[in-house]
């Protein structure tokens, strides 16, 4: 027995024809030394079988000398096919491949590439705790072997001595030769050097090390990674993968190809939970479950496990996402009694997976890391401004001391592991028109959220929280022009549970707060973010206050302007009559708020073209206004002008254009030539002018105020584009359709983005294009587009809106363009029934249809005695 020992000892330490070798040894030295099983009695069947077995043996190993001959120099390295066999069973294997990886294509194909070409490198794969960094390198790792690469494995585990020993086998086993590593051993080369100078000279190697979360300690000696002169170099023939929390570039170095990881998108996230539970229910239910786990892998993973076991409570996708609001702590967030031990279970865990990057944060020093993070946990799943996030926040919270300077440390660390996230400003978005924020991924503020233990700290947290939001309020509305703007869209959703967390003695205070916001809101043209908030006041005054409250009616106005600057005309106008109606009966009809609620109740009634009674209102209005604050306040101003844009919809463009006229000589001695008020007044001046076939002049003044709305409000404030789009029609009329049409195509795109694709200002944004496209014989695009925008604009303000007619009125035009003037002619005679009912026929747009009609039937007529003449061909 002790012969067969030695050989198994022998055997441990070479690999491919030399391990059949030593298998043999041992055979024969068991054969010597043990009892004989019964078929060894027969001699000349062992022999025999010796003999095969030998020859066998011999043609193995002349093979492997003719690999490490056609490899020397270059090429795959000497021996690696014959070893990688021998590496089967060591613990530098992969990871086995147990499920599909989903939704990481992009990730895998950049690290392919890598392994792939002909030179090597290293590649990180980067990000949060689980994101399945490590599932992404096992794939990766699968590929290259598949692919015939030589593929080894290490698992990083805080020991410096454990990762050189294993790339010092890595090395070994990819053809170092012995007397290097005898040099290295005795002292006369460096091991780390001697190791990488051979990973230079040989190709087709893929090495892994994972999870290295912790890459100051990688060695050797305190030089950081990036110096290329420790453990992980980027300079071999084959490509070293680093998987790691760590995003830092400077961590990696400039050498290194960094691939993020996000997490997974729903479609992928949905595959991941029906791989692991298929029978829990439909595709679709998977996606809901995934958009709630926010595409977390580890997360979707604990999922299906959970549901793939039959005794589970929750069984269906459906059932465990309703489980969740409840259960939250049990299924995702639950304390395991080994995890805080034990970093291989803490990585199972949904909860310490994150635990591991704050404990390792604070070990390198960053010591506000977790309570910063716990604090943004108690905020809302939204950007959070970086202006909010003070030291004395921070202290005020937790009562821990805090500097800046320490704040921006924890930030940055958290940035580092993937913790927080400090997005980039999106396309279209420019310094102006972003604010520096921080986010955190919803499963992770959900989950950091649970942590902070009892209701006492988190009360006390959520106290500061709110004294800083009102501050943070109270500042940005306090700036001046537009440099708050961005901030307070990142404010807003924010304020909402400010305000549902208020008591009632200082409900007033925190209503006041969100309104002040919701009016800065207004003027910075963020109809969306200003109407979340208005919904929301309306409904706590309600709440606390009562429904016939005065502050209830100022509320249901309020909601009623947020409505109209979103282009929700119908709604904004059914909430301002019933608030004039309570006006009136409560205050009487020429009370300055009746006064207020009669003005923006016509003001709706004109967005919807009920020009008339909106025109009624208005002059009723603003003889009581004169009469009330004299003929020049402000009140009266906006009267004034509100009249003559509702006469402009009536066609009576010469009385609209007075009006305006006197509007912009008051207003511009009054509140300046650059107030918002006064822009406004001019942009619908220059609209009358257009009106009469002032074409010229007014595109002179639309051209003056699209650069001065510009440069005050922004170049996307939705006054701004207003005035793009307005001098985009004049030129239009002018017949300059190349510069109407680059500037009604940025208008529209921009149009889209920011109010959507069926607000009713794209929709006209879309309609001058497509008239631009007619002017230029575009005939073709200019219908697809008129019929688009037709089918959006009658499902959006209704068949018989003026906007709508104005669409069928394009889409007929170019009908004619194309020579359908069959079609053209039928939609012509149904706008100008519609026009002359709902306009009366003497409105300059119903002589346009008239217009249009004639020209329609002449052309179908010329057309068809065309058509008769033609000759017979003989």
């Amino acid at each position: 027995m002790a012969g067969s020992r030695r050989a198994v000892r022998i055997g441990s330490v070479v690999s491919g024809g030399s391990a059949v070798v030593t298998v043999l040894i041992a055979m024969v030295t068991n054969y010597v030394t043990a009892n004989p099983p019964g078929w060894a009695e027969n001699n000349p069947v062992v022999w025999s079988v010796f003999g095969v077995l030998a020859v066998a043996s011999i043609g193995l190993l002349l093979w492997e000398r003719r690999l490490a001959v056609a490899t020397e120099g270059g090429g795959r390295p000497p021996a690696a096919l014959a070893r990688i066999a021998a590496v089967g069973s060591h613990s530098m294997n992969p990871p086995a491949m147990s499920a599909p990886v989903r939704g990481r294509d992009a990730e895998l194909e950049r690290i392919g590439r890598l392994v792939r070409g002909p030179g090597g490198g290293m590649a990180v794969v980067h990000g949060a705790g689980g994101l399945g960094k490590t599932t992404v390198a096992a794939r990766a790792a699968f590929e290259a072997r598949r692919a015939g690469r030589a593929v080894l494995w290490i698992r990083w585990r805080d020991d410096p001595a454990q990762l050189a020993q294993d790339l010092t086998h890595a090395a070994h086993v990819l053809g170092m030769p012995e007397n290097r590593l005898e040099e290295a051993r005795t002292g006369r080369a460096s091991l780390v050097d001697a190791v990488w100078e051979h990973l230079a000279t040989v190709s087709g190697w893929l090495i892994v090390v994972d999870n290295v979360d912790t890459p100051a300690l990688v060695g050797p000696g305190p030089e950081p990674i990036a110096a290329y002169r420790g453990w992980l170099r980027p300079h071999g023939s084959g490509v070293l993968l680093v998987t790691s929390r760590d995003a830092g570039r400077q961590t990696w170095g400039p050498d290194s190809v960094l691939v993020p990881l996000e997490p997974l998108a729903d479609e992928a996230g949905a595959k991941v939970l029906m791989d692991a539970a298929p029978h829990a229910g439909p595709e679709a239910e998977a996606e809901a479950l995934a958009v709630r786990l926010g595409g977390f892998p580890l997360a979707l993973n604990a999922a299906g496990t959970y549901l793939a076991v039959p005794t589970s409570r929750h069984r269906t996708f459906a059932a465990y996402r309703r489980a969740l609001d409840a259960e939250f702590d049990d299924l995702l967030g639950a304390e395991h009694p080994a995890a805080a031990g034990d970093p291989e279970i803490a990585r199972q865990m949904v909860r310490h997976t994150w635990d591991l990057s704050l404990d390792q944060l604070h070990q390198d020093g960053y010591t506000l890391a977790r309570p910063v993070l716990q604090l943004l946990g108690l905020l809302e799943p939204s950007p959070i401004p970086r202006t909010l996030i003070t030291h004395t926040l921070v202290t005020e919270a937790t009562g821990l001391p805090a500097t800046a300077a320490t704040v921006d440390a924890a930030l940055a660390g958290l940035h580092q592991y993937g913790l927080v996230n400090t997005p980039q400003p999106a396309g279209g978005e420019t310094p102006e028109s972003s604010a520096g924020h921080v986010q955190l991924h919803p499963l992770v503020r959900e989950v950091v959220a649970h942590t902070l233990a009892g209701p006492q700290p988190r009360e006390t947290w959520l106290n500061a929280i709110d004294h800083h939001l009102a501050e943070a309020v109270a500042t940005t509305t306090g700036m001046p022009g537009r440099a708050g703007w961005p901030t307070a869209r990142l404010l807003a959703p924010h304020l909402l549970p400010h305000l549902d967390r208020a008591t009632p003695q200082n409900f007033i205070t925190a209503r006041d707060t969100l309104d002040e916001l919701a009016a800065a809101l207004h003027a910075a043209g963020a109809a969306s973010e200003q109407l979340l908030l208005r919904r929301h006041v309306l409904d706590a005054v309600i709440l606390h206050l009562g429904p016939e409250h005065l502050d209830a009616l100022t509320s249901r106005n309020n909601l009623a302007i947020g409505l109209d600057s979103q282009g929700e005309w119908q709604q904004a106008a059914d909430l301002h009559r019933q608030d004039l109606a309570d006006r009136e009966r409560l205050f009487g009809a020429e009370h300055h708020q009746t006064l207020a609620s009669r003005n923006n109740l016509a003001s709706s009634l004109s967005s919807l073209g009920e020009y008339q009674e909106a025109v009624d209102l208005h002059r009723r209005n603003l003889t009581e206004t004169e009469r009330a604050f004299g003929p020049e306040h402000p009140h009266t101003l906006t009267s004034r002008g509100n009249l003559a844009s509702s006469l402009s919809g009536l066609g009576e463009y010469e009385q609209a254009a007075d009006l305006h006229r006197r509007n912009l000589a008051d207003r511009e001695r009054i509140l300046g030539p650059e107030h918002p008020q006064t822009l406004t007044t001019r942009n619908n001046l220059a609209s009358s002018l257009s009106g009469l076939g002032e074409y010229e002049q007014a595109a002179d003044l639309h051209r003056r105020n699209l650069a001065d709305r510009e440069r005050i409000l922004g170049p996307e404030h939705p006054h701004t584009l207003a005035s793009r789009n307005s001098l985009a029609n004049c030129l239009s009329r002018l017949g300059e359709y190349e510069q109407a049409a680059h500037l009604d195509r940025r208008n529209l795109a921009d149009r889209e983005r920011i109010l959507g694709p069926e607000h009713p200002h794209t929709l006209a944004s879309r309609h001058s294009l497509a008239n631009c496209l007619s002017g230029l014989g575009e005939y073709g695009q200019a219908a697809d587009l008129h019929r688009r925008n037709l089918t959006d604009t009658e499902r959006v303000l209704g068949p018989h809106h003026p906007h709508a007619l104005a669409s069928r009125n394009g889409l007929a035009s170019s009908l004619s363009g194309l020579g359908e003037y069959e079609q053209a002619a039928d939609l012509h005679r149904r706008n100008l029934a519609d026009r002359e009912r709902v306009l009366g026929p003497g409105h300059p747009d119903t002589l346009v249809s008239r217009n249009g009609l004639a020209t329609a039937e002449a052309a179908l007529v010329n057309a068809s005695s065309r058509r008769r003449r033609l000759p017979w061909r003989r």
